[in-house]
């Protein structure tokens, strides 16, 4: 018999049902574990008031909002999968995640009802407000005293930047060791506070850390979007005590005003995913006493893996750390062989945190998974002598250049050292001599203007001949998936001069 889950929201419930769960960031309206089971178990008798079955997808597609996750454990109570659709999408791209998915119902805020009905087709949708009415005035179900773990929980759609998004299964096992993972990672614990901004829809935005916050009984303060000046007033009141978040978000903390202000004793842990992050900007903070941890995952690892030991920060700008507690990790070539420390290879993960596939793709599956069962995340990297991992860049992204192997992600850690560069982005242009040469895109900072020469001057201090980008675009922004990647393949024509 496989190892299960309990009813999380019961057991915390049982546990310390006057303890804060939910805070709303802007009106401080509070949500206690006894009221969040009282609504996860209410949630529960409304899907199947609906004749949600087990086993069926529960759509919802809403900004950041406590119902998400009272659908979230209600789902658990009731073997029902709930599914976050991204509100970011149109309503053609969110037609074909919802004919993969085949939803029993949607639910909807009121910002997302248009796109919601446009891409729904036949489906019942229903507005969270009426959710919300009709759900006070049910008895609580009383749920499933088990949660197997190899069960599916939710469903996390990859961003769909090479190709059509795929449901990355997220069962309640993988929940356990990202728990696991990050929680001691972390020392998650019931006095801890954190603040979610991130969209619901992403895997960071419910594993990092609400979830396993609440699994720890820590108070998760909740945003419906980002702003610069509310996170910095909530850090500086000694609101947070740990703060997750991506690459793009540090760096408009750092260049916001009230940056240089704004005290951060109150925060006992920092750190990042889901792109890699400049050095200028891991200084700013460790000027200011803040070590932000780096670390790589991916939806379909749970996510949490890697993670950088706070004490070598500084040494290591950048680096994404060693294998968590659940998690195991190594760098192979071409045939799948162990390479040795220091050079350069696919990043293979296993453990019980990675996801058993994609919904119902079998041969998509079958394409992320080597012949012994580790996960082939598509990024290169290499691991040091001390156990650290170092990400590289994509396999797809590599420019071979004259022959010699060209890692973008270097050329662009380089360039955002520039004092002038908000952000860089490389990538490989057809060359009559060298068959492919770097193009790089770059964002000035505000009021700042770098010109080519300057830049290549810059990076020729640090960088080989053959890897310094043979023409620039200057952009004012780029496109990015919801955990702040640069979407390089929207990255095709340039948007602005180019030099």
């Amino acid at each position: 018999m496989s190892w299960r889950l309990f009813d999380i929201t019961a057991k915390r419930a049982e546990l310390a049902p006057g303890a804060i769960a939910f805070e709303d960031a802007r009106s401080g309206e509070t949500l206690s574990y006894g009221a969040l089971e009282t609504r996860a178990a209410q949630a529960a008798a409304w899907l199947v008031q609906r004749g949600v079955k087990p086993g069926d997808r529960v759509g919802v597609l809403c900004r950041n909002r406590t119902e998400l996750f009272e659908l979230l454990f209600a789902c658990g109570k009731t073997g029902a999968i709930l599914v976050p659709l991204n509100w970011r999408m149109t309503a053609a791209e969110l037609t074909g995640m919802i004919a993969d998915c085949a939803p029993a119902l949607i639910l909807c805020g009121d910002k997302d009802a248009g796109a919601a009905k446009a891409a729904a087709g036949d489906r019942p949708i229903v507005p969270l407000d009426v959710f919300n009415a009709e759900r006070e005035t049910l008895t609580p179900h009383p749920g499933r005293a088990e949660w197997p773990a190899d069960e599916a929980w939710f469903l996390i759609y990859t961003s769909g930047t090479t190709g059509a998004p795929k449901g990355v299964i997220n069962t309640y096992g993988m929940a356990l060791a990202n728990f696991v993972n990050i929680g001691q990672a972390l020392a998650l614990n019931a006095a801890d506070s954190t603040f979610n901004h991130l969209p619901l829809f992403h895997s960071a935005g419910i594993n990092l850390v609400t979830l396993p916050l609440l699994m720890s009984g820590g108070r998760a303060l909740i945003a419906r979007d980002f702003e610069a000046a509310e996170t910095l007033s909530l850090l500086g009141a000694g609101r947070i005590s740990v703060m997750f978040s991506v690459p793009t978000v540090y760096r408009a903390l750092c260049e916001a005003p009230e940056f240089a202000e704004t005290g951060f004793s109150a925060v006992r842990s920092w750190a990042c995913g889901g792109a890699p992050l400049s050095e200028r900007v891991v200084m700013r903070f460790a000027e200011r006493g803040a070590l932000i941890r780096h670390g790589f995952g991916m939806s379909e690892s749970g996510p949490t893996t890697l993670l950088m030991d706070e004490a070598s920060v500084l040494a290591k700008p950048g680096a994404a750390g060693r294998p968590q507690l659940l998690s195991r990790a190594r760098v192979v070539d071409e045939a799948g062989h162990d390479l040795p420390d220091g050079e350069t290879g696919e990043i293979w993960l296993s453990g019980p945190g990675v996801t058993p596939g994609y919904w119902g793709q079998p041969d998509e599956t079958a394409k992320i998974f080597s012949a012994d069962g580790w996960l082939k995340t598509g990024d290169l990297g290499r691991r040091d002598s001390e156990g650290d991992f170092h990400i590289v860049g994509r396999i797809k992204e590599m420019i071979i250049s004259g022959g010699a192997n060209v890692f973008p992600a270097e050329i662009e850690a380089v360039l955002n050292r520039h004092p002038d560069v908000a952000d860089a982005a490389v990538i490989g242009a057809p060359d009559e001599v060298w068959g492919e040469a770097g193009h790089a895109f770059i964002q000035p900072r505000p009021d700042r203007a770098p010109g080519r020469g300057e830049l290549e001057a810059f990076c020729r201090d640090q960088l080989a001949g053959y890897k310094i980008p043979k023409t620039f675009t200057f952009v004012d922004t780029f496109p990015r998936t919801a955990s702040g990647k640069i979407q390089k393949s929207r990255l095709t024509a340039p948007a602005a001069e180019t030099v």
